[in-house]
């Protein structure tokens, strides 16, 4: 057995101990799931014929009684497991996920019932603080000298609000710059906690925004061209994403294709090639792009300065531009060299 599971097996084994009564060890393992699956208090009851609510008045004494022997010395096996996991969070930012905790200490990805037996530990341990999962916050463990769970909650809630006044993604030094941390990796570790955020190419914003949680091919394709910050070829931009960090990017070139063409964020300016709208770039033929630049002109343009402009935004060869120029339904040749709106 690796040395970390078996220091934090032994601290489990050595508080079960100081539970007596075998029904109230046994509401303690399945309402952590240190057996295997963890049960609410529900099943709980329904198991032991009591009531949801005696279930949950036993656990609560349970559990003060594991907290004051832990205070008083009485499970020596649960030192060397606060040694353990204080170290390793120390590492991380003073803070972790239960999942990125568990994952650190196990050297692996950790299993659900290596996880609840390191939540079962924190919960009484003194050093240690819990933060229980709900709607807003992952489950999450921190050093109790940093902060209980309220303050800890509440330096999470200090970064959403941060990122939302802002309105778009901040680095981790930007946020730094708003906040009063030590070090830019305390507010990783705190951001980290929250279900609000993403992050994503070293920014952080709301788990909403496309640009830091992409869900969708179109999206991903976004966040791709917003990165590179110039025109690619959609088989340029598939290979992107499958080298990308994103969850899933197992995606065909054809399907990059087919989204590029739907959505209007993105401007076909070459043969394959794309560009954003955001960009400046509009949707058209060539055609479209030179009547423009002659609608905005007081005066005939030369061909050198119709084929300059048009490859502002577009990519296409100039022998291109000069054959659209050639359609005199649009377009009338002023003299040898100029052109006007036909």
């Amino acid at each position: 057995m690796d040395q970390n599971a078996e220091i934090l097996n032994n601290a489990i084994s050595g508080s079960l101990k100081i539970i007596e009564q075998e029904r109230e060890k046994e509401i303690i393992s399945r309402r952590f799931g240190l057996n295997g699956t963890k049960e609410t208090l529900e099943q709980i009851g329904d198991m032991l014929s009591i009531t949801r609510e005696r279930v949950r008045q036993l656990e609560k004494a349970i559990l003060v009684r594991l907290q004051i022997a832990a205070e008083d010395g009485q499970i020596p096996e649960l030192v060397a497991a606060e040694k353990l996991l204080v170290r390793n969070l120390t590492e991380m930012g003073r803070v972790a996920r239960l999942t990125d905790l568990a994952d650190k200490v196990y050297g692996r990805p950790s299993t659900p019932s290596e996880r609840t037996g390191i939540n079962f530990i924190a919960t009484f341990a003194k050093n240690l603080t819990i933060v229980e999962e709900n709607d807003k916050y992952y489950a999450a463990v921190g050093i109790t000298e940093y902060g209980d769970s309220r303050v800890i909650r509440g330096r999470v809630d200090e970064i959403v609000r941060i990122i939302k006044d802002n309105k778009a993604p901040l680095t981790l030094e930007e946020l730094d710059s708003k906040l009063d941390y030590e070090h830019p990796d305390h507010i990783k570790a705190v951001a980290s906690i929250s279900k609000q955020l993403a992050s994503l190419n070293g920014l952080w914003g709301l788990a909403k925004w496309p640009s830091v949680n992409p869900k969708n091919i179109r999206d991903k394709i976004f966040v791709i061209l917003e990165m590179k910050r110039e025109p690619m070829h959609f088989s340029e931009i598939a290979r992107e994403i499958k080298e990308s960090n994103f969850k899933r990017k197992n995606v065909t070139v054809q399907a990059i294709h087919n989204e590029l063409i739907k959505d209007a964020r993105f401007v076909l300016i070459g043969r394959g090639i794309y560009a954003l709208s955001s960009w400046g770039y509009k949707k058209g033929t060539i055609s479209d792009i030179i009547t423009g630049i002659l609608e905005k002109s007081d005066h005939p343009l030369t061909r050198e300065e119709i084929v300059k402009q048009v490859l502002r935004t577009r990519r296409v060869k100039e022998t291109t531009i000069l054959l659209n120029l050639q359609n005199k339904k649009l377009f009338k040749k002023v003299d040898r060299n100029s052109y006007t709106l036909a």
